[in-house]
């Protein structure tokens, strides 16, 4: 079927991998201003321009992340924008006066992702695949409206064959290439947006590889979520949450609705030209706390990206840490504390609970118990949490898990399936 185009599209981070009919596969390298990378972030930017003919520009990646760093205050910067893929309840968004639906920024995102491809990219094959979550993240998420959205924004690139594959079953083909025999293997894959798992029988049959799936489950929480906890707990309070105003001849609390959407990347992102910046500017005049006018400072200046930066930062060193400092600083804004890994741990519990129930849903789905699995598969950074790997070790056993590929895994398993006779078995199609 000639050529294929692996794409895991994933909330933090896309990756690209192409596959020959041969089975040969290689990752799409990009020359990215700080030097070759195969992860392009999953972000957008807009700039305004003085040119009428051209009145914005638009970036993405690490392009988009250096056009901001150079103007933060002239650049609206878009981060886990997929989260919207699903919700019903986004329509679209205003941008420097022109509106945004959500195949539009997914339009745009893979247009400045095939530029910055090279030549690799510049005769796309006909038949792309592209990974999707079990569960798509928001509240009552549409996965028919995702992939609908999906289909605009890839159509309009030329590709005539659109398959969609479960995230974790692209990693679990790449993990089969990695077993020397027969095995159950359940695949968890943590992205930035969905926890996805996949039990998958791998056996050998004539020289080849037969697989079939025996069950999928995930759910709406990952790296953002745990994110979201280090925001809530350690930014937020220094913003003036819990904080109170005065209207009138009355005392009123501060509404937590703005920091439930301040920690939320993909809400971040949008606050900026909201209702709801227009109401804590009116509410930051009557504050009986002067740190509501740094909430609206973080806002007003764009400073999201930093302070992704600065969560990032503190959730991976306490990956390997029982402590690590957290340090935010953008504008007048100066924010440090040490945050422990018991505390962190404690914060994240109701996400690490959902998790463990669509682990055992995988496994219900089955019809097997931990000791049927033989091999467990980790992949995605927050596979690298101690608390999330605690979770397979406890049950499975440490000798059982693995963990590896955070980037290329699903990207990769995506093309191999697509370059194989079996796509139909796994894919599925509008």
């Amino acid at each position: 079927m000639g050529a294929v185009l692996g794409v895991d599209f994933g909330t933090t981070n896309t990756v690209l991998s192409l596959a020959s009919d041969a089975g040969v596969q290689s990752l799409v390298s990009l020359a990215a201003p700080a030097g070759q990378t195969v992860a392009f972030r999953s972000v957008l930017s807009f700039r305004e321009t003085p040119d009428p003919a051209r009145p914005r520009t638009v970036e993405a990646g690490p392009w988009a992340v250096e056009d901001y760093l150079e103007d933060p205050l002239d650049t609206r910067f878009i981060q886990s924008f997929k989260s919207f893929a699903a919700s019903p309840h986004f329509q679209s968004t205003e941008i420097y006066g022109r509106r945004y639906r959500f195949e539009d920024l997914l339009g745009a995102f893979l247009t400045r992702l095939r530029v910055h491809g090279g030549p690799a990219l510049q005769a796309l094959p006909e038949t792309v695949v592209i990974g999707r979550p079990v569960q798509f993240a928001g509240s009552s998420p549409d996965a028919r409206l995702a992939l609908e959205r999906y289909e605009t924004a890839f159509r309009r690139l030329g590709f005539s064959h659109i398959h969609y594959v479960y995230e974790p079953v692209g990693a679990a083909f790449y993990f089969a290439e990695r077993l020397v025999g027969e095995a159950t293997v359940l695949v968890a894959d943590f992205g930035g947006g969905t926890s996805d798992f996949s039990v998958i029988r791998f056996d050998r049959r004539d020289g080849r590889v037969v697989s079939r799936a025996l069950s999928h489950s995930g759910v709406a929480v990952a790296g953002d979520a745990f994110d979201y906890r280090i925001i809530d707990n350690v930014v937020s309070p220094e913003l003036g949450k819990g904080s109170s105003y005065r209207s009138l001849d009355k005392v009123l609390p501060v509404p937590n609705r703005y920091y439930s959407a301040f920690a939320r990347w993909s809400q971040l992102a949008l606050l900026k030209s909201s209702r709801e910046l227009r109401e804590l500017k009116s509410l930051a005049r009557t504050a009986l706390d002067p740190r509501l006018e740094a909430f609206v400072e973080l806002i007003e200046g764009d400073h999201g990206y930093p302070l992704y930066r600065a969560v990032s930062a503190v959730k991976e060193a306490l990956s390997k840490a029982e402590a690590a400092a957290f340090r935010f600083q953008a504008g007048d804004i100066d924010i440090s504390a040490e945050v422990a890994r018991s505390d962190f741990e404690t914060w994240i519990a109701p996400e690490l609970a959902q998790i463990d129930v669509a682990m055992q849903q995988a496994l219900d789905g089955a019809g097997l118990l931990p000791s049927s699995i033989d091999q467990v598969f980790l992949t995605g950074g927050s596979s690298l949490t101690p608390a999330v790997r605690r979770l397979f070790t406890d049950r499975f056993g440490a000798g059982k898990v693995a963990t590896g590929g955070e980037f290329e895994s699903i990207a990769s398993g995506l093309s191999l399936i697509g370059a194989s006779e079996d796509l139909p078995l796994w894919s599925e199609t509008l």
